[in-house]
């Protein structure tokens, strides 16, 4: 039994297959889109700040 899952740019239904090369993808033009978002830095992974969270390791590397 194959898996079905949305391509995350254009929400096709696709086979989560070793076969498919794009997966999770439909397609080599929905992998590239999503790749020239991340160029264009139109997603954000979100970082902690060392100071919101207490860690400050300044002391330890002096």
């Amino acid at each position: 039994m194959v898996t079905i899952v949305k391509c995350p740019m254009c929400g096709k239904d696709v086979e989560w297959k070793e076969s498919n090369l794009y997966r999770p993808f439909c397609s080599e033009r929905c992998k590239q889109i999503d790749l020239g978002a991340w160029a264009e830095e139109k997603y954000k992974v979100p970082a902690a700040n060392d100071e919101e969270n207490g860690d400050d390791d300044s002391a330890e590397r002096q």
